[in-house]
């Protein structure tokens, strides 16, 4: 009824693996975090959480389908394909998928494309760091061969499948997680407030990292996805960061030919009680006193101790 193995643990006689609860977690955190940035992009709390129901489920369906078609001859029938809980979900996948589901709730609910996504990505990058843990579990995702024993020692290496590995999971990890401590740095630090910049930055410093991780997986006993002789992730690392510098480009001069067109987030704060949103606007300078109010979109004017100002005291 109970019991404990490498990959996974026996909880009421149903087999529970350590990488799915590794990625459910992962995915919990990475809607929460979601809704904290909402309002550095002037993204509501719910909107995010509709968000979510749209790039969840597309982002498991594509690591499934991108991990089922380059690895077909693992596969004897096409309903294998359904046979999750047996493994074989990949990241890259899961990337394709989510942001075909950031467009498609992009669409329907006539949203900015990279509002959303310059809140999802750094959720995304936490997600895959928290991820590349699991494959350490699952006995996936390693780089090629160490034959030399000075170099046989974790985490530079892995134990698996009877040989010493390089520990490329956990390389990615490391990687993802000083990645998701920039972007969250451009976010809310910084506060960045070009659009699709976040996104950007992603696309280039994920890509730079996992290019070379990915040619470490590409030597003798490395475990890579490869089409022919192709290494399928390496060419989409590749094309992630000429993705990044397009993007950054094209608003750059964008912006700078047409200054009119520039966003203005106004980093709104979110109302607890009332699910209304607030926008920080400063009153105008006074030599004595600066005062700051918050103005709700529909409603009266209140400062932060929720008195009217004098507008509203005239009204009444």
């Amino acid at each position: 009824m109970f019991g404990f193995f490498s990959d996974s643990f026996l909880f009421f006689g149903l087999r529970i693996s350590y990488y799915g609860i590794i990625i459910a977690v992962a995915m919990g955190l990475g809607v929460w975090l979601a809704c904290k940035n909402a309002r550095f992009r002037n993204v509501k709390t719910n909107d995010l959480i509709i968000a979510a129901c749209y790039v969840l489920p597309l982002a498991i369906i594509g690591a499934r389908i991108y991990y089922f078609v380059t690895n077909l001859n693992m596969y004897t029938s096409f309903w294998q394909i359904f046979e999750i809980w047996k493994g074989g979900l990949a990241i890259y996948g899961g990337v394709i998928g989510g942001t075909l589901g950031v467009g498609l709730y992009s669409l329907i609910h006539k949203k900015n494309f990279f509002d959303i996504a310059d809140v999802v990505v750094p959720s995304l990058i936490l997600g895959q760091g928290i991820g590349r843990i699991g494959c350490y579990f699952a006995g996936c995702c390693y780089g090629m061969v160490v034959t030399d024993p000075k170099f046989q020692w974790f985490p530079l290496s892995t134990f698996l499948h009877g040989e010493w590995h390089l520990s490329t999971f956990f390389y990615e990890s490391i990687w993802d997680f000083a990645t998701f401590a920039v972007l969250m740095l451009l976010l809310r630090k910084f506060k960045i407030k070009q659009r699709g910049a976040i996104s950007a930055w992603y696309l280039i410093i994920y890509g730079v990292g996992r290019a070379w991780i990915e040619a470490l997986r590409g030597g003798e006993g490395g475990d890579s996805i490869r089409i022919g002789p192709v290494q399928v992730s390496l060419v989409l690392s590749l094309i992630l960061i000429v993705a990044g510098i397009v993007i950054l480009l094209f608003y750059y001069f964008w912006f700078k030919k047409h200054p009119e067109k520039v966003v203005q987030y106004n980093f709104q704060k979110q109302d607890s009680t009332k699910g209304e949103i607030l926008i920080e606007k400063p009153e105008e300078q006074n030599p004595k006193k600066r005062e700051v109010k918050f103005f709700r979109k529909k409603g009266k004017a209140e400062n932060k101790t929720g008195e009217k100002n004098e507008d509203n005291k005239k009204e009444d």
